[in-house]
């Protein structure tokens, strides 16, 4: 059985949104209630988070941004744009993410344990070089990345987006980097309105960032035979030496937030698939970093599903699932990938 560690901390909590906010407290609260289950109790190592450095936070962003992130702390209420606010425990709470991701993948980077999932807040794959976007302060998916190759001196680096809204943080922060492989499957047209099929990565990143801009209405069969027939190819060919995930729960079909048709079942396949994909190229190194996810009920749930995958009490069949995809709705999305991915990786039909 895989030894699995969480990163759950009740500072996550001081991080506050207005009422109404459909990011607040509420969403880990869910999930926190959910790992003491009889189910869930007992099977998982518990990651003690620390505050990120101001050093690891510059890896990413400015000075000037990580400045005016850190004026917020002890201040009631500062609106950095209509829909992402602060709170007197939002900047901490901002860095503990970020190192709370950090000290999950040093333990899963020396071997200590077998894979992690970070169940932190605020989110962060919006979250821009100098600019505060969708709920999101500090981009802890691709602070990772660059504290995997930093600190602990990885080569390649592969983030996997499932979130239903683009990454266009994470995209933007390695778009010239051939270390880091971005790979994101998405809604669209929907916020923040980036990441198109053609948007590839740019100089001597060109290639290395791979978009599948998906109409609303996919659901589990489509997502894993996406995984199954297009990433797993550039995954065997990158080689990644750890695999990162901003794992969003807004595909879910509950989830009013976008248009998908996800499941709990389906999370876990697509947490399968990685990890089969993290055993042939990286020993297993799988790190998931919670996103999105708004319905309480089928985060709670969803989540649940990845985190009994990843802890190898339940076994998901990828194959199986993709074999139930739309043909129409996996060949538009297949079709078009490798319309523009062959330029850069070798794919077949």
């Amino acid at each position: 059985m895989n030894k699995t560690g969480i990163v759950r901390d009740p500072r996550y909590l001081n991080h506050m949104t207005e009422e109404g906010h459909v990011e607040s407290r509420r969403r880990l609260e869910t999930i926190y209630t959910m790992l003491d289950d009889p189910d869930m109790a007992g099977h998982f190592a518990e990651i003690t988070p620390r505050e990120a450095e101001r050093e690891e936070i510059l890896l990413i962003h400015s000075p000037e941004y990580m400045k005016r992130i850190g004026a917020t702390e002890g201040v009631e209420q500062t609106a950095l744009t209509p829909d992402t606010h602060t709170s007197a425990g939002s900047y901490q709470a901002a860095l503990l993410a970020a190192g709370g991701l950090f000290e999950a993948i040093s333990k899963v980077v020396s071997g200590e344990i077998n894979n992690a999932f970070a169940l932190v807040r605020p989110p962060g794959h919006h979250a821009e070089r100098s600019r505060a976007m969708g709920f999101c302060l500090f981009n802890n998916a691709a602070l990772g990345a660059m504290f995997a190759r930093e600190a602990l001196g990885l080569g390649r680096v592969l983030i996997v987006d499932w979130d239903v809204h683009h990454g266009n943080g994470t995209q933007h922060a390695f778009e010239h980097d051939p270390a880091v492989l971005f790979f994101s499957i998405h809604q669209h047209p929907f916020f923040p309105g980036t990441g198109l099929f053609t948007e590839t990565g740019r100089g001597k990143g060109e290639g290395f960032t791979v978009n599948v801009p998906i109409p609303k209405g996919y659901g589990d069969g489509e997502y894993a035979a996406l995984f199954e027939n297009l990433l797993r190819p550039l995954v065997m060919e990158f080689s990644p030496e750890l695999i990162l995930v901003s794992a969003g729960f807004d595909p879910h079909k509950s989830d009013l937030m976008g248009g998908m048709k996800m499941t709990p079942a389906g999370f876990a396949g697509l947490t399968r698939s990685l990890m089969d994909m993290a055993e042939m190229c990286c020993g297993g190194k799988l790190v998931l970093s919670l996103e999105g996810g708004y319905h309480l009920t089928a985060l709670g749930a969803s989540v649940k599903a990845v985190l009994r995958e990843l802890a190898g009490l339940t076994k998901a069949s990828p194959p199986e699932m993709s074999a139930r995809a739309a043909r129409r709705k996996l060949n538009y999305a297949m079709k078009r990938s490798l319309y523009v991915q062959r330029e850069f990786w070798m794919l077949d039909a």
